[in-house]
């Protein structure tokens, strides 16, 4: 009896333990800023088809203001937005045309630069500022420029988009590729207003690539960061350890309940999409299946499996081709309906 009792006490802490826990939540803890105005500054640019293209500015915290550009079709009429996140070493002029493929088929597209990348580089070469900026969050900054407060600036983003009056607010979507494809399954787990979501080369377990000791290529995209703290604590071999350790400090939890196994389950039954290499070492194979399976028990549990779609490139690079690009506006125009 004693024992029974013992397993009862146990399953409901379990239990308890389960339902308190609230992944969406504690993400949101660590990335949550304190708001300032918007004050949002928007300038036309010149344009030589039928596609506006604008130039705007918002502000998401003391001192911070983020750029963008939004295109679109003429008209006031609203419109389901679509945005698009960047990766390492990139910015948001490099995806002019995604973003015009997008407004031609009747989408607001969107996208602004990350943290320290584009108009935002201060000095330097661009992964230079952003690498410094990663190694000095490894010692208690309190920024957390890699993925999280880019993911800051894109909830805010949304909070700029649906007070515009040529935005249907409940048709956003989002995509980005690499490091933007990651804050895009982050910012759509965390935040519902986003419908539909397409994250690129970026899917993954991060908890995996460290118990099969393949963190390499992904730590490869913040080397010089990882490097100068490396160097700086005097280690010569980095291990696995050391590298949990050091996310625990810079993206704490992104190898436990943000990992993207945990934050899969979080977006569902809203349309996903994703697309990875086959044989890309950033987003090995194996990690990227153990997302899939479980996003497929989980679409599949909501009655939802035809909302969830993904595919293998046959490549060993870290490249979206243009045909996936053509799939992801096609999902988009399928789940937004512009």
């Amino acid at each position: 009896m004693k024992i029974l009792t013992l397993l009862v006490a146990f399953s409901s802490l379990i239990f308890s333990n389960a339902v308190r826990a609230d992944p969406a939540s504690d993400l949101f803890k660590i990335i949550n800023r304190p708001k300032v105005p918007l004050n949002p500054e928007v300038e036309q640019l010149p344009h030589a088809d039928d596609v506006l293209k604008y130039h705007f500015t918002y502000a998401t915290q003391e001192g911070t203001r983020v750029p963008g550009l939004i295109y679109k079709l003429a008209g006031d009429q609203r419109r389901p937005v679509v945005i698009v996140a960047h990766g390492t070493e990139e910015s948001k002029d490099m995806y002019v045309d995604l973003l015009s493929m997008l407004a031609k088929r009747g989408f607001i597209a969107v996208a602004i630069d990350g943290r320290y990348f584009g108009e935002r580089i201060s000095y330097g070469k661009t992964t230079f500022e952003y690498c410094d900026k990663i190694a000095a969050a490894y010692y208690g900054s309190g920024e957390h420029p890699l993925y999280y407060d880019t993911v800051w600036d894109d909830l805010r983003l949304l909070d700029y988009l649906e007070n515009r009056p040529d935005v249907d607010a409940s048709r956003i979507g989002m995509t980005g590729v690499s490091k933007g494809g990651i804050e895009t399954y982050m910012t759509t787990a965390i935040d519902p207003r986003i419908k539909v979501a397409a994250p690129l080369i970026a899917m993954q377990g991060f908890k995996w690539e460290l118990d099969n000791n393949l963190w390499m290529r992904r730590v490869n995209s913040f080397q010089k960061a990882f490097d100068k703290v490396v160097k700086q604590e005097g280690i010569n071999n980095p291990t696995s350890a050391f590298v949990a350790k050091f996310y625990d400090r810079v993206v704490p939890g992104i190898y436990g309940e943000f990992d993207g196994p945990a934050l899969i389950k979080l977006i569902a039954p809203r349309p996903l999409f994703i697309s990875n290499g086959g044989r890309d070492g950033l987003t090995p194979k194996p990690s990227v299946e153990l997302c899939i399976a479980i996003a497929k028990e989980t679409y599949a549990k909501d009655h939802a499996s035809d909302r969830f779609e993904y595919q293998f490139e046959d490549t060993d690079k870290h490249l979206v081709s243009p045909k996936t690009f053509s799939k992801v506006v096609d999902w988009f125009a399928r789940w937004l309906k512009p």
